[in-house]
């Protein structure tokens, strides 16, 4: 079968989550047999095309006219990736015959993540009469706790013509299956919840003890606990949650420093830590390559997570496939990836008392932090590994492949 998958963000092109999710999903689904063709934005020093596996192709596309805002760049990026998909099923259809007639193994579907890949998704799915299938990672409704502008409107109403046209909707946890019913008005029974994964042998590179402390030693004394925060510098992933919480942490256990790593915009975060009198115990990194990201996951003590809005929470995933204990809000997936007590610590939502709290159970008990993050590393592994996710996936792809034949259109 082939899949051709749609999604603004691809490595290492790295906006949100949607890139990580679409690479690990497109190499998994590869390596059980299903061919994919990911059609994505170009990036500066990424080649055009490129194929990383037997099975999986990517097409990195220009957008060449001028665009005049970000939505009108979405929207001649869909028309880019729009004309390179018609090329490829040009070529199938030349080769074989025509789709309602082929049986599984030969099927062609469409994946569209997110409003920002709708345009180019809902015309393939009427142009050539193919099923599509959509993922839908965040709404603007819970990125904003409401709709308060036009252009907030907009996309909106753009997540609820992909929801609409998508024969199956996708969502991350059980979480989005609500805010997607409810936001969108998407029919429950049109909706499946299928978990992000993380690959754990990203983390099981060679770090000898003298490599190790000499990297650690660019962030913090070799007395100080490292408490880590990554994310975007929005106010929905809670970072000034944590500055706030951090004095708290300081007066019971004084030798820790909070690295926030993450782009963006901080000016504010930056003041507000030299309000706060903690400066000099916190290390803004900015953006960090894959490479070096990987490694901070392995000298980090504690990682923290406050989000205000949270659809899943890959980045608790990746801390517990690190091996490092996670303290969250109840923000969202967050309490459905993380067990209170059981797999990590999970805090009231927006409250920097139960966000320190958190912080110093964790510390103050390290032999219980060690059980937690022996737990938490045997369910990203039973539960939340690339293999499974796939074939849930593919299940999907079968059910709606079976249900199309059998459609009228």
């Amino acid at each position: 079968m082939r899949v051709i998958m749609l999604s603004w963000e691809y490595p290492p092109k790295i906006v949100g989550g949607i890139a990580r999710h679409v690479y690990d999903l497109g190499h998994a689904l590869a390596e059980e047999d299903v061919e994919v063709h990911v059609l994505t934005a170009e990036f500066p020093g990424a080649p055009a095309y490129e194929r990383q596996h037997d099975n999986l192709h990517v097409y990195r596309l220009p957008v060449t006219e001028h665009a005049n805002d970000f939505v009108h760049w979405v929207q001649l990026l869909n028309n880019a990736m729009r004309f390179k998909a018609e090329e490829l099923l040009n070529s199938w259809l030349q080769a074989g015959k025509p789709f309602k007639q082929r049986a599984f193994g030969d099927s062609v579907i469409l994946h569209a993540h997110d409003w920002l890949a709708h345009y180019s998704g809902a015309y393939l799915k009427h142009a050539y009469r193919l099923p599509l299938l959509a993922t839908i990672h965040a709404t603007e409704y819970g990125r904003n706790n409401g709709l308060h502008n036009d252009l907030q409107r907009y996309i909106a109403s753009v997540e609820w013509q992909l929801s609409y046209e998508a024969w199956r909707v996708i969502c991350c946890s059980w979480y989005m299956k609500g805010e997607v019913e409810f936001a969108l008005q998407t029919p429950s029974d049109k909706i499946v919840v299928i978990p992000n994964g993380v690959d754990t042998s990203k983390f099981e590179f060679k770090f000898e003890e003298a490599v190790r402390q000499a990297f650690r030693h660019n962030y913090a004394a070799p007395d100080e606990k490292i408490l880590f925060f990554v994310g975007r510098m929005v106010r929905e992933k809670g970072a000034h949650v944590l500055l706030e919480a951090f004095p708290k942490v300081r007066v019971a256990y004084p030798n820790v420093k909070l690295l926030i790593v993450g782009g963006g915009y901080r000016d504010h975060l930056v003041q507000l830590a030299h309000w706060l009198g903690i400066a000099p115990h916190v290390y803004f990194t900015g953006f960090v390559p894959d490479d070096v990201l990987l490694r901070i996951y392995r000298i980090a003590d504690v990682a923290v997570f406050p989000s205000l809005y949270e659809p899943f929470g890959i980045v608790a995933l990746e801390a517990m496939a690190a091996r490092i204990p996670v303290v969250v809000s109840d923000a969202g997936g967050l309490r459905e990836v993380v067990e209170h007590n059981v797999t990590g610590i999970v805090t009231w939502l927006n409250n920097s008392d139960s966000l320190a709290w958190g912080i110093l159970e964790v510390l103050q008990n390290p032999q219980r932090a060690k059980q937690m993050v022996a737990e938490a590393y045997r369910r990203v592994k039973t539960v939340y590994n690339w293999k499974r996710i796939a074939h849930q996936t593919i299940e999907q792809y079968r059910q709606v492949w079976n249900e199309y034949r059998k459609s009228d259109w």
